[in-house]
Protein backbone atom coordinates (compact mmCIF):
# COMPACT_ATOMS: atom_id res chain seq x y z
CA UNK A 1 0.00 0.00 0.00
CA UNK A 2 2.67 2.43 0.76
CA UNK A 3 4.63 1.80 -2.23
CA UNK A 4 1.41 2.24 -4.58
CA UNK A 5 1.34 6.02 -2.38
CA UNK A 6 4.68 6.65 -3.19
CA UNK A 7 4.00 6.01 -6.89
CA UNK A 8 1.02 8.33 -6.84
CA UNK A 9 2.99 11.51 -5.11
CA UNK A 10 5.65 10.40 -7.85
CA UNK A 11 2.98 10.93 -10.27
CA UNK A 12 1.61 14.23 -9.19
CA UNK A 13 4.83 15.64 -8.67
CA UNK A 14 5.32 14.92 -12.39
CA UNK A 15 2.10 16.62 -13.59
CA UNK A 16 2.90 19.57 -11.31
CA UNK A 17 6.48 19.69 -12.76
CA UNK A 18 4.97 19.62 -16.46
CA UNK A 19 2.36 22.23 -15.52
CA UNK A 20 5.32 24.44 -14.13
CA UNK A 21 7.58 23.51 -16.88
CA UNK A 22 4.30 25.17 -19.75
CA UNK A 23 3.93 27.40 -17.24
CA UNK A 24 7.41 28.73 -17.27
CA UNK A 25 7.64 28.60 -21.27
CA UNK A 26 4.32 30.39 -21.51
CA UNK A 27 3.50 32.36 -18.84
CA UNK A 28 6.08 33.84 -17.23
CA UNK A 29 8.10 35.20 -20.28
CA UNK A 30 6.31 38.91 -20.07
CA UNK A 31 6.73 38.59 -16.17
CA UNK A 32 10.15 37.79 -15.30
CA UNK A 33 13.92 38.96 -16.86
CA UNK A 34 15.41 36.02 -19.35
CA UNK A 35 17.62 34.81 -16.71
CA UNK A 36 14.94 34.42 -14.39
CA UNK A 37 13.44 31.81 -16.95
CA UNK A 38 16.87 30.21 -17.01
CA UNK A 39 16.45 29.70 -13.12
CA UNK A 40 12.85 28.58 -13.56
CA UNK A 41 13.72 26.00 -16.15
CA UNK A 42 16.50 23.93 -13.81
CA UNK A 43 13.67 24.83 -10.84
CA UNK A 44 11.81 22.32 -12.96
CA UNK A 45 14.11 19.69 -14.67
CA UNK A 46 15.52 18.61 -11.07
CA UNK A 47 11.47 18.51 -9.96
CA UNK A 48 11.12 16.24 -13.21
CA UNK A 49 14.03 14.12 -13.12
CA UNK A 50 13.64 13.64 -8.78
CA UNK A 51 10.12 12.68 -9.36
CA UNK A 52 10.86 9.92 -11.67
CA UNK A 53 13.23 8.69 -9.25
CA UNK A 54 10.60 8.61 -6.45
CA UNK A 55 8.41 6.80 -8.76
CA UNK A 56 11.05 4.34 -9.98
CA UNK A 57 11.75 3.55 -6.55
CA UNK A 58 8.39 3.20 -5.84
CA UNK A 59 7.84 0.12 -7.86
CA UNK A 60 11.86 -1.48 -7.47
CA UNK A 61 10.86 -5.05 -6.56
CA UNK A 62 12.88 -5.26 -3.47
CA UNK A 63 13.11 -2.28 -0.04
CA UNK A 64 14.11 1.29 -0.41
CA UNK A 65 14.33 3.02 3.08
CA UNK A 66 11.41 5.01 3.55
CA UNK A 67 13.77 7.65 4.71
CA UNK A 68 15.25 7.81 0.94
CA UNK A 69 11.98 8.59 0.03
CA UNK A 70 11.32 11.39 2.43
CA UNK A 71 14.12 13.11 1.63
CA UNK A 72 13.62 13.19 -2.07
CA UNK A 73 10.19 14.74 -1.58
CA UNK A 74 11.43 17.23 0.67
CA UNK A 75 14.07 17.49 -1.59
CA UNK A 76 11.93 18.79 -4.44
CA UNK A 77 10.11 21.13 -2.40
CA UNK A 78 13.02 22.99 -0.87
CA UNK A 79 14.94 22.86 -4.22
CA UNK A 80 12.16 23.56 -6.71
CA UNK A 81 10.11 25.46 -4.34
CA UNK A 82 12.74 27.98 -3.47
CA UNK A 83 13.42 28.51 -7.03
CA UNK A 84 10.26 29.24 -8.24
CA UNK A 85 9.80 31.65 -5.56
CA UNK A 86 12.99 32.73 -6.14
CA UNK A 87 11.70 33.90 -9.24
CA UNK A 88 8.18 34.57 -8.98
CA UNK A 89 8.76 37.07 -5.85
CA UNK A 90 12.15 38.30 -7.29
CA UNK A 91 14.15 37.65 -3.83
CA UNK A 92 17.39 36.75 -3.87
CA UNK A 93 17.23 35.17 -0.41
CA UNK A 94 15.33 31.97 -1.50
CA UNK A 95 18.55 31.46 -3.57
CA UNK A 96 20.27 30.32 -0.35
CA UNK A 97 17.95 27.83 0.28
CA UNK A 98 17.94 26.29 -2.62
CA UNK A 99 21.32 23.88 -1.55
CA UNK A 100 19.70 22.41 1.33
CA UNK A 101 17.24 20.69 -1.26
CA UNK A 102 19.73 19.99 -3.45
CA UNK A 103 21.59 17.75 -0.79
CA UNK A 104 18.41 16.68 0.54
CA UNK A 105 18.16 15.13 -2.78
CA UNK A 106 21.52 13.78 -2.94
CA UNK A 107 21.41 12.42 0.41
CA UNK A 108 18.07 10.53 -0.76
CA UNK A 109 19.65 8.83 -3.62
CA UNK A 110 22.87 8.11 -1.73
CA UNK A 111 20.04 6.66 1.01
CA UNK A 112 18.14 4.73 -1.83
CA UNK A 113 21.67 3.17 -3.40
CA UNK A 114 22.77 2.41 0.38
CA UNK A 115 19.17 0.64 1.39
CA UNK A 116 18.05 -0.57 -2.04
CA UNK A 117 17.77 -4.80 -1.69
CA UNK A 118 17.15 -7.37 -4.61
CA UNK A 119 13.52 -8.56 -5.28
CA UNK A 120 11.82 -10.16 -1.93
Amino acid sequence: MARLKWFQAGLCSLALAVALGAFGAHGLESWVRPERLDTWQVGVRYHAWISLALMLMAVWPGVIARGALWCLAIGIGVFAGSLYLLVVLDIPMFGAITPIGGVLMMLGLGWAAISASGPT
